[in-house]
């Protein structure tokens, strides 16, 4: 149907597999209680949460492909995923970069988009991937314990920029695209996060930040800040 053709369209390439997966199951699930019990209360109530439970997973995975209307410029940090601000500060990041950063961290709800952008123009410089804990993604100390990816990418001005995608209580899985060497650019997808998490981004002091704490922002499309020049 159209509808179907307009989900398909939509959806991201990561969530294909589950969501064919998890029909399945569900489907199973549903004819075997059909099956046992017939069209009863309790098979129209175990079909409804089966159908709103897949929506919502189709819900996560919804996908559109988006062109930024700065991504040609050099100096801008756009949006790396869809959440809500919940980190601006200054900070020192020694595990990577080795010195004081401006830290602006995104955090996800299972409700939003998983999908994560690259954020600047440049060069992929390091991907490293780090075993950790699952503890909420909104704690502070989520940036050091937990599971987490990380991607320096050296803008073409020069400036090393920092994107962490940080797995949360409930994120299981952390893909990443970005291979070292590789140039990079606005409007790519740098990776994506399974059910809830965050990502962190760490840039030079003297950034000018285009966000405030608590605010909403959408992958690919708001302004983060503006590296200095």
């Amino acid at each position: 149907t159209t509808l179907f053709r307009s989900i398909q369209m939509t959806l991201h390439k990561e969530g294909k597999g589950l969501l064919i997966s998890i029909a399945v199951g569900l489907t199973l699930i549903n004819l075997g209680l059909y099956c046992l019990v017939g069209n009863g209360l309790t098979f129209q109530i175990v079909l409804g949460v089966s159908i709103i439970l897949y929506l919502l997973v189709i819900n996560f995975f919804r996908y559109i492909p988006l062109k930024h209307p700065r991504a040609n410029e050099d100096y801008v940090v756009v949006c790396p995923a869809d959440g809500k601000i919940v980190v601006i500060e200054e900070v020192d990041e020694q595990q990577i970069l080795g010195k004081r950063c401006l830290q602006v961290s995104v955090f996800m709800n299972v409700f939003d988009k998983h999908v994560n952008w690259i954020p600047v123009n440049g060069t992929v410089e390091h991907v490293s991937h780090t075993e950790g804990r699952f503890m909420a993604a909104h704690l502070p100390k989520a940036s050091t314990d937990n599971e987490r990816s990380a991607v320096v990418i050296r803008t073409n001005t020069g400036h090393r920029v920092l994107v962490r995608q940080i797995a949360g209580a409930v994120a299981q899985r952390i893909v990443t695209y970005s291979e070292e060497g590789k140039p990079c650019h606005i409007n790519e997808n740098m990776g994506f996060i399974k059910f809830g998490s965050r990502v962190d981004l760490y840039m030079p002091l003297g950034t000018k930040v285009h966000v405030k704490m608590g605010q909403k922002v959408a992958g690919n499309i708001d302004l983060i800040a503006e590296l200095p020049q």
